[in-house]
């Protein structure tokens, strides 16, 4: 199916059993605060109780937020410091070590994030995660990014998915996040070319496989690449 047959996929999120890494991207944190939408069941809650369902999930040794961890470029605001705060302590309780490779959102996160901010993190000898906004000086196996915000529209429904790409990047595989947070609406991929994508590491953009995570089987649908499936959506 893949090369990367390893991979544990849940709730927007990638875990990668050989590195022992949970890693989530584009979390947006202080989103609904900049929103003229209200969120429901309050931003910080929200991400608060995923992260920590993930946590108890895997267990992992390390988590890796794949950049864009803040919604606000030009100053953090008191309530997405706290909500940061949490997650880091969520983190710290669940007796794991947190990295944040900053994205373009994140020109303030090295001031208010007490954890490792390198632009890229290497899990271990063949992953690297980064945001996914700038090449990277690394080569890897695998590549783990967020950036695009990817969803799929199935019967008229749109759904968060993953994006997997075999040798792909200078020949290495890369896997495209959704965001994890829900406030982002998220780009459909349907009919998405190459040029359409904003990541330099999306270098061909029908080889990607979308995998759409089904909670209610608590398993992965992959699908076909994007190339062989545009014509069925």
């Amino acid at each position: 199916m893949t090369g990367r047959g390893d991979l544990r996929f849940r709730d927007r999120a990638v875990y990668l059993p050989e590195s022992d890494a949970l890693v989530v991207a584009d979390l947006h944190v202080g989103r609904a605060d900049a929103s003229d939408v209200e969120f429901p069941v309050g931003e910080r809650a929200h991400l608060r109780g995923r992260l920590e369902a993930l946590l108890d999930a895997f267990a992992p040794e390390t988590v890796v937020f794949a950049g864009d961890v803040l919604q606000r470029f030009e100053y953090v605001p008191a309530v997405a410091r706290e909500t940061l705060d949490e997650l880091d302590a969520v983190v710290a309780d669940a007796d794991a070590a947190l990295v944040a490779t900053p994205g373009n959102h994140d020109t303030r996160l090295r001031g208010v994030l007490d954890a490792p901010t390198p632009d890229t993190y290497r899990v271990d000898d063949d992953v690297v995660v980064c945001h996914g906004h700038e090449p990277p000086d690394e080569d890897a196996s695998l590549f783990v990014i967020g950036h695009d915000h990817p969803t799929i529209e199935i019967e008229g429904k749109r759904r968060p998915t993953y994006l997997y790409g075999e040798g792909t990047y200078r020949g290495g595989d890369v896997l495209v996040l959704p965001s994890f947070t829900e406030l982002a609406a998220g780009v459909v991929v349907n009919r998405m070319r190459t040029a359409d994508f904003a990541s330099p590491l999306v270098g061909n953009a029908n080889a990607l496989r979308p995998v759409v995570y089904d909670a209610d089987a608590d398993e992965p649908l992959w699908f076909p690449r994007l190339g062989d499936l545009r014509a069925h959506l």
